[in-house]
């Protein structure tokens, strides 16, 4: 059936899908501002699409209007489909309201209300003194998941934290010796590059740091690569990691107590824990102050364990390979450990299976709310 055919709510239903869409591709490119997605549409017709460029250009309402305009079609009666509430204050770009109002557009249809201080609403309320059709909470839901790590970011002062492992069937990411590749095929490891891409900042702890020598970057050109960062309680990371050189400069969380050292990157002291590492929270904090609002992390195991037992963790991907390491190391610290399953914890049932050739990546959302102050 074509839009055409629809009933109103299925149209704008299918249309908020196909700007969350561009909203997503814009992932891990916008911070500090949210990844927005933007459609101008005439009589079920996209005119022209548009999503957040990087930082000081073009909002995705400018975008998609401008795609229409370049394209030849007329804007005057036309309507906009975006995910975010369109801005109406100038920051490094002019009010998206002002562009919406030039262009003639009659309606605009919008995901979720923006959270920033300045708008939470200022910007529907100047689009309905003007005259234009507003109408709000199409796919709020999924609207909301997109810019989750810029509203908590406004909200909580934290980011939004996503885990990810490639493991054995046993829970395994290397043998006994250290040897880890490869233990997922090429396609899982392609995927796990463009959720890389997809975020501001990839955290290792120092042990996975010093282990592994890892770049943390984004391979076939899935980039732009996430600022590194390493939790580095100590400050031990050597001069000569491999991260230190990547294509952007790295970020390194220590204690606020660690011994000086000059390194070749941004270096974050931040209080201990009563375990005697970095608060984690805290550590959070510092990222999302920088204006890292998506942060993966990639281990070690001390570091999976303590930022979801703080319950930090929003989303686990988990990319699991058909074979077994006995005796191998796993992804999540096993000390202390736990005597009774009540203390456990529980993610539910997958919220998504993903197939990967001979691998699969299982996806859950974790079941809890932030409570941290």
């Amino acid at each position: 059936m074509s839009p055409r055919q629809r009933d109103p709510a299925e149209i704008d239903g299918h249309f908020m899908q196909m700007a969350i869409e561009e909203a997503r591709q814009a992932l891990g490119r916008t911070a500090p501002n949210p990844s927005v997605g933007a459609l101008v549409v005439r009589d079920g017709v996209v005119l022209g699409a548009g999503r957040t460029q990087p930082v000081g250009g073009p909002h995705a309402e400018v975008e998609a209007i401008r795609a229409a305009r370049e394209a030849g079609h007329e804007l005057v009666g036309a309507t906009l489909y975006v995910t975010l509430e369109p801005c109406c204050h100038w920051g490094r770009t002019p009010p998206c309201t002002d562009a919406i109002l030039s262009a003639g557009l009659s309606r605009v249809v919008v995901g979720v209300v923006d959270p920033y201080p300045p708008m939470r609403g200022k910007g529907l309320s100047r689009l309905r003194a003007k005259g234009v059709e507003v109408l709000l909470g199409v796919e709020a839901v999924a609207c909301a998941e997109v810019v989750l790590g810029f509203t908590r970011t406004l909200t909580k002062g934290l980011p939004e934290v996503t885990s990810k492992v490639a493991c054995s069937l046993d829970g395994r990411i290397a043998t006994s010796t250290g040897e880890s590749q490869w233990i997922t095929g090429a396609l899982a490891r392609r995927d796990g590059h463009g959720l890389r891409a997809s975020h501001d900042a990839i955290l290792v702890g120092i042990g996975t740091a010093i282990a592994d020598d890892p770049r943390l970057t984004c391979r076939d050109g899935r980039g732009p690569d996430p600022v590194p960062v390493v939790l580095d309680t100590e400050l031990r990371l050597p001069l000569e990691a491999r991260l230190l050189t990547a294509g952007r400069p790295a970020v390194v969380v220590c204690a606020d107590d660690a011994p000086r050292r000059a390194l070749p990157a941004e270096v974050i002291r931040v209080p201990r824990a009563s375990a005697g590492g970095v608060d984690p929270v805290q550590a959070l904090r510092a990222l999302a102050a920088q204006g890292l609002h998506r942060v993966l992390i990639e281990g070690g195991a001390g570091v999976h364990r303590t930022m979801i037992e703080a319950r930090l963790v929003d989303t686990l991907h988990l990319y699991l390979a058909p074979m077994l390491i006995p005796g191998g190391r796993g992804w999540i610290a096993e000390h202390p450990a736990l005597s009774h399953l009540g203390d456990a914890r529980r993610f539910g049932a997958p919220a998504q299976i993903l197939p990967l050739d001979s691998d699969v990546r299982l996806t859950w959302r974790l079941d809890h709310r932030l409570d941290h102050p």
